[in-house]
């Protein structure tokens, strides 16, 4: 697909980008003002051969060679998917002599305090393959128990039998004092080479041994596999010609080079969410809205995220792979940064199915690419959320996917009509209508606690949907949460990716080194910033292109005896001892904020401090001035049935491509395009911008703008 809304890079520069979710593989090329797009079907076997074939099929289409593109951006679910199906590699950690049990006792806290039978996540390294050496540091770094380098070469012919295929190394405070960690990693890499070893003062260098051992286990897990993918990606372009350095998209929403993301993959954990809302952020700031939620449905799961002030909510850690459903605490913890966002099981590959209580129950388990759901006539026989969209009339079955994927009607209504309308006595149609109510009230509800969670409002937000479902379910989910505006933006199907160029490319390095704030040794704070500054340096610099780089400093601390910190951004220079009263102040009225009132008298304690380092990247051009606005007609209709009143009607179609800056189109109607389809009810109008982007607004009762 063909689309002239893109911006003009530079120099006309040519970029390409890539996202491989769970059901499909999108691709974006942007050049001299135009922008290229394609959606396939992602190969789980083989990832990297959908990644080839889209970016040689979109090359095609825009009559581009290999060499003539400048930048390749890429982001992956596959070390997620890896965690959460176990199908990580076989790995075994090493650690401190009495903390061997440290990833199964976890922190002892309970997600459900009162649940006897609470189920635990399993640690991905189980306690045979959990190894201890004697050593010992304090909490200060310094050497209690000298490492036993001879227990720690004793380690490698159990290793060797174990067949193990990657190791992570984790001793008490080497946070601190990295020392012991390295050495034990310089004689395992001599007596196994060829193992990857993943170190916890360099995957997560902060305290808390749990979360510290658990990101860096992850690591270890994923990164034979995602080493390999990536490194076979990589053979595979320069093969057929590419030429272009390869950036990864990382959950905090930054890019980084090949090397660095087979050194830390679990960076790579959420990479395609964030270019999700790198992307909603990146239309807010063209659009000047302040207050977003951004929407991201795909095949497999949907993501909410909050965006203020043209910038996704950032968090320095999450949860992969929960046992409890939405439950905190229920999965392992990384300890990385992230884009702060709320990502359910509710895809357009989301099963349905009647549950032990007779309940209609959709997701979180996923048809995927293969076999998909049941229309998409590759064996898959259950129902799923695009079965029930399809029977609704929602889709039109010859144009999906652009037409590259043809949908069969019949296997959609029988897989509905056996798995959920028979059993609940439904026809088929009414089947897929409480297929739609549900998820759509599922994706509303994952929003509302995300909202609450992060105290803040979503009335007053525009709602900016993407994905290949988001701009379909969109205005429902509008309804349910009381937002009156939705912008779907221009190569809205593949979000994510288009996302991936708008990213900055950047580093964060973090440490930790406990003090009181009243204390604080000036002189070891700023030798810990200059090495961090050099740590991220080493990596953004050779990457910027000469582009402008901004470096940010944090600060992360709590009044003594509480259980969690408050990040504070410190001066970007060294620091100086009257520098103390300024930090006290801007702590305390960050803590007033979130609490209403500081706590008087309360000694200050500084945990954590966090670098980082990104690309500028240039302010948007000012918007075009508003079109003037004329209605307009279509002779295409179709009979669809309303997901929200199940009363089917006439809806006129709209081809999205034929349609220019200013015109209005009133509901009920579906705007189409190869990517994905805008669903207008009928108490909604849509406006094309001077941008060309879908500004959709619900039109209460006594609203004349008609």
């Amino acid at each position: 697909m063909r689309d002239r809304t893109a911006p003009a890079e530079k120099g006309g520069q040519i970029r390409l980008a890539v996202d491989i979710g769970g059901t499909f593989t999108d691709v974006v090329l942007e050049s001299a003002g135009r922008r290229y797009t394609t959606k396939l079907l992602t190969t789980p076997a083989a990832p990297e051969c959908g990644v080839l074939d889209g970016m040689q099929r979109i090359l095609a289409d825009a009559d581009i060679a290999p060499a003539e593109v400048a930048l390749v951006v890429h982001g992956t679910t596959l070390a997620t998917n890896a965690i959460i199906e176990r199908k990580g590699a076989r790995t075994a950690f090493i650690t401190t002599e009495g903390f061997r049990d440290v990833l199964a006792m976890r922190n002892e806290s309970r997600y459900d305090q009162y649940d006897l039978n609470i189920e635990l996540p399993e640690p991905l390294v189980p306690r045979h393959l959990r190894f201890t050496v004697p050593e010992r540091l304090d909490r200060a770094g310094r050497v209690l128990r000298p490492l036993d380098e001879e227990a720690v070469c004793a380690l490698a012919p159990t290793l060797t039998r174990a067949k193990i295929e990657s190791i992570a190394i984790g001793f008490l405070h080497g946070f601190v004092n990295p020392a012991h960690e390295r050495r034990a990693a310089s004689l395992l890499a001599s007596l196994l080479p060829g193992i990857p070893l993943s170190l916890a003062a360099e995957v997560a260098p902060e305290m808390r041994e749990w979360e510290r051992f658990s990101t860096t286990v992850a690591n270890a897990y994923v990164q034979p596999a995602i080493a390999r993918y990536l490194r076979r990606l990589e053979a595979g372009m320069r093969e057929v010609g590419f030429t272009a350095p390869v950036y990864l998209m990382q959950s905090g929403g930054r890019l980084t080079t090949i090397e660095t993301a087979c050194r830390f993959p679990i960076r790579l954990v959420e990479s395609g969410p964030a270019g999700g809302a790198i992307f909603a952020a990146a239309i807010a700031r063209e659009a000047g809205l302040d207050r977003v939620l951004s929407f991201d449905m795909g095949g497999t799961t949907a993501k909410v995220c909050l965006v203020d002030d043209h910038r996704a909510h950032e968090a320095r850690g999450f949860e992969v792979a929960r046992v409890g459903r939405f439950r905190k605490g229920s999965g392992l913890p990384l300890r990385i940064p992230v884009i702060e966002m709320v990502e359910i099981g509710a895809g357009g590959g989301s099963e349905a199915r009647i549950d032990s209580l007779g309940r209609l129950a959709v997701g979180p388990e996923s048809a995927g690419a293969d076999p998909g759901p049941a229309c998409y006539g590759r064996g898959g026989t259950r129902p799923t959320v695009t079965d029930a969209n399809l029977e609704l009339g929602r889709y039109d079955p010859a144009l999906f996917a652009g037409g590259r994927l043809p949908l069969d009607a019949n296997a959609a209504r029988t897989a509905l009509m056996r798995a959920v309308g028979a059993p609940l006595g439904l026809s088929s149609a009414m089947a897929a209508v409480g297929v739609i109510e549900i998820v759509d009230e599922a994706m509303a509800n994952a929003a509302r606690v995300h909202a609450i969670e992060a105290a803040t409002a979503l009335e007053g937000r525009t709602l900016i949907a993407f994905g290949g479902g988001g701009p379909v379910h969109a205005t429902r989910i509008a309804e349910k949460l009381g937002i009156d505006q939705v912008l779907v933006p221009s190569g809205a199907g593949v979000g994510s990716a288009i996302g991936f160029l708008r990213a900055a490319i950047g580093f964060e390095a973090v440490r930790s080194l406990y003090q009181r704030l009243a204390s604080l040794d000036i002189a070891a704070v700023n030798a810990l910033f200059a090495e961090m500054a050099h740590e991220a340096r080493d990596v953004v610099a050779p990457a910027s292109f000469g582009a402008a780089i901004r470096e940010t400093r944090m600060a992360s601390m709590r009044y003594v005896g509480q259980g969690h910190e408050i990040s504070i951004p410190l001066p970007v220079r060294d620091l100086e001892p009257e520098d103390r009263a300024a930090i006290k102040r801007d702590y305390e009225a960050a803590y007033a904020r979130f609490y209403n009132r500081p706590v008087p008298g309360s000694e200050i304690e500084v945990l954590s401090y966090f670098l980082v380092q990104e690309t500028i990247l240039p302010e948007p051009a000012p918007p075009p001035p508003h079109p003037m606005i004329r209605a307009v007609r279509s002779a295409e209709r179709r009979k669809v049935r309303d997901g929200a009143t199940g009363i089917e009607a006439d809806w006129a179609i709209y081809a999205r491509d034929a349609l220019s800056p200013g015109d209005r189109i009133l509901g009920p109607a579906i705007i189409a395009e190869a990517e994905t389809s805008t669903l207008l009810g009928a108490a909604w109008r849509g406006d094309v911008t001077a941008q060309g982007w879908l500004m959709l607004t619900r039109e209460r009762e006594g609203d004349e703008s008609r």
